[in-house]
């Protein structure tokens, strides 16, 4: 007589695979589904618009046979899409380190903007332009300040822990003083380097190449993966340090980890297109709330800071335009393009008033 053998059958939202079994949110699923939709739909109507109007047939010509209007091919392939790709990228990286530090901080101020982390990151990338850095040089100076922001911010807040209120006054207090920083650094600098370090640390997305994209893309390439793997530490440690050991976690060497890729991705966020504002804090906030979870994944805050900062890169695209009809500016700058870190400045300006106003009550 033979004993039969039986399977466990995998519990609803378990995918097993090769012996791993891996827990799947269907709604945080749906809503990265959603997000990537929306991206494919902002990147179509970036490569139409602008100052000189692509049709999409001409910008499908463009794309996959190089062919039709020569002036079309070049700024479809040269122009306007690397920017929207290098879009995409920043806002992934940016939605993943916000979440980050929100999850590890437990608290949904502690973006590596608001905290002083992307200042950190700005003054080595400054520090890198002005002595004649190029994309390496500037990419290894954004992480290198960030990590030095970061020890430091971390270690003053230790007293009480890297929770509440305190983590973001110090953040805050950080900022400004690097903010004193950066401006003594350019007024040190070479004329031309001052204005190109003075527009790039606005954010913007405008005269980016093929090269910012390379760039970003070989880090994210080793660190989304390992975010990913982090994952799931990261949501234990949302549950308290008690719980986490609790259930297997070394929650000081989890957190010094997590905080370096943080450091990381916000880094070279930083270096790619400037100090970005409020998409790191926007991000995984606006992802918990549609996917509903007990906690961010970084996947689905990283869907979301893309598309978030895609769309802010088409409203400052055309925002020059509205700016002419309502007689706010010259029509001989129509043209121009707004800074993308203008855009995303105003848009979670308001929307961190309203979550303090929320906080509060």
């Amino acid at each position: 007589m033979t004993a039969s053998r039986t399977t466990r059958p995998a519990a609803p939202g378990t995918l097993r695979w090769a012996g791993l079994s891996l827990r799947v949110h269907r709604r945080a699923i749906a809503v990265c589904a959603a997000a990537l939709t929306v991206i494919l739909l902002l990147v179509v109507v970036s490569l139409c618009t602008g100052a000189y109007a692509v049709s999409p047939a001409d910008v499908a010509r463009a794309l996959f046979y190089g062919t039709g209007d020569r002036l079309a091919v070049h700024f479809v392939n040269q122009e306007r899409l690397p920017q929207a790709v290098l879009a995409m990228l920043v806002g992934c990286a940016l939605g993943i380190s916000g979440c980050i530090f929100q999850s590890v901080s437990r608290n949904p101020l502690a973006s590596p903007d608001v905290i002083g982390f992307n200042s950190g990151a700005a003054t080595g990338a400054i520090a890198a332009i002005v002595l004649g850095g190029g994309a390496t040089l500037t990419a290894a100076g954004a992480i290198g300040g960030g990590l030095v922001t970061a020890t430091v911010v971390f270690a003053l807040s230790s007293k009480g822990g890297p929770h509440g209120v305190r983590l973001v006054l110090i953040g805050l207090g950080v900022t400004a003083m690097l903010g004193s920083v950066n401006s003594y650094l350019l007024t040190r600098s070479r004329l031309h380097l001052s204005q190109d370090a003075h527009i790039w640390l606005i954010g913007t997305l405008h005269g980016r190449t093929w090269g910012s994209v390379q760039t970003i893309a070989v880090f994210l390439a080793v660190l989304f993966p390992i975010a990913v793997l982090l994952g799931r530490q990261l949501r234990m440690l949302e549950m308290g340090d008690d719980a986490a050991r609790a259930l297997g976690v070394e929650v000081d060497r989890a957190r010094v980890a997590l905080i370096l890729l943080g450091v990381a991705l916000a880094g070279v966020a930083v270096a790619s297109a400037g100090p970005i504002p409020f998409v790191a804090l926007v991000a995984p906030q606006l992802a918990l709330m549609l996917t509903r979870g007990p906690g961010v994944g970084v996947t689905a805050a990283g869907a979301m800071g893309a598309a978030l900062l895609l769309a802010a890169h088409v409203v400052s695209n055309q925002a020059m335009n509205v700016f002419s009809w309502l007689g706010l500016v010259a029509e001989n700058q129509r043209d121009a393009q707004l800074p993308v870190g203008v855009t995303t400045a105003v848009l979670g300006g308001g929307y961190l008033a309203w979550m303090l106003f929320r906080r509060r009550r």
